[in-house]
């Protein structure tokens, strides 16, 4: 036992690059795979008038390898994976561009059409799922604790309610979110990253979609999870210990603040939120000013995210174009020798 953690720690070390972890995270907009089961949207039936096909599905895969291969986070976290198949079908196709990703883990122990996924280059030491509820109107998070050197880090995948829904309903997530972590204790090492589909001033926005607001003003990510007026030029300030912090507050220009584009209007639905032990500078801790939305070229088409491609038209037929509707986003978080 003693001997396979000690090859565990040398190949994190060689992974890490000795003083760095990068974590990323994607929603990768609907990576189906090509087997029915009856849970499909329905352009994504395969082999029918739409065209997801063979070919279309391979072309997603390798234009979605592309992106988080030219990331190349230590740990990255993707939205919208249809099933441990899609998931295994695009780790191959990362691996036959040179990126191998060992370890890797769905959420898929409730049929929801899309799920949560993790790809990593570290050990896992246990993942499991936590249940919303049992509707499958919620998605799972996963949660995935990993050692850093000799620091437990927890890492919670989200991806919440769409706004076709409520508030209310994001405020069901948060609430099963926070339970969790603060069953675990905030003194340690916690990120929770996804798709939340809310602002990280979400309260704000509120003023202006009223239809959302069913909650008086209550959000899930704002007030359930703490993560309200944490700006960075107040980091010195102690944060409450069951409270998250925002890393977007990290970039400085609000016009940066984003992974989503909706009618032109930049917009941040995904985010990475991080506990006060990761910002003690202490061990394992967050590196100041490396937050960013992954913003290479080729995912813009003129000024939107080049997302996937379907034609207006109905039915709907896939073009074997594009990337996602929404843009990677990256940290980095650096490691301390804590015995200096």
């Amino acid at each position: 036992m003693k001997k396979l953690l000690y090859l565990s720690l040398i190949l994190i070390n060689l992974l890490l690059g000795a003083d760095t972890l990068k974590i990323a995270n994607y929603n990768v907009e609907n990576l189906f795979d090509l087997s029915y089961d009856g849970h499909e949207y329905k352009e994504y039936i395969p082999y029918t008038r739409s065209q997801w096909n063979q070919k279309n599905y391979f072309k997603k895969l390798n234009n979605i390898a592309k992106v988080i291969k030219d990331i190349n986070a230590d740990i990255i976290a993707l939205e919208e994976v249809e099933s441990l198949k899609a998931l295994k079908d695009l780790r191959l196709t990362l691996k036959r561009k040179g990126l191998y990703y060992p370890y890797y883990k769905i959420a898929n122990a409730k049929n929801t059409t899309v799920k949560v996924a993790v790809l990593s280059k570290i050990p896992f030491v246990y993942t499991k799922e936590i249940f919303v509820t049992h509707s499958y109107e919620y998605r799972n998070i996963l949660e995935i604790k990993t050692m850093i050197e000799d620091e437990p880090l927890y890492i919670f995948v989200n991806h919440w309610k769409s706004k076709s829904g409520p508030e209310s309903k994001r405020v069901v997530s948060a609430k099963k979110l926070r339970q969790r972590i603060k069953q675990l204790g905030m003194n340690n090492n916690i990120i929770a990253l996804g798709d939340f589909n809310s602002d990280y001033e979400e309260y704000i926005r509120f003023k202006r979609k009223r239809r959302h607001n069913d909650t008086r003003g209550v959000t899930g990510i704002n007030h359930i999870l703490g993560t309200v007026n944490y700006q960075i030029e107040s980091r010195k300030a102690k944060i409450h210990k069951f409270d998250l912090y925002n890393l977007w507050y990290d970039i400085k220009n609000p016009q940066q603040r984003y992974t989503y584009i909706y009618k032109g209007d930049k917009e941040a639905l995904d985010h990475i939120l991080i506990s006060a032990a990761l910002l003690d500078k202490k061990g394992l801790d967050y590196k100041t000013d490396s937050i960013h939305p992954f913003e290479k070229r080729y995912l813009f088409r003129r000024k939107s995210i080049y997302r996937w491609q379907l034609t207006w038209k109905k039915p709907h037929r896939h073009l074997g174009k594009g990337y996602s509707d929404h843009l990677p986003l990256v940290a980095e978080f650096t490691i301390k020798d804590t015995n200096q």
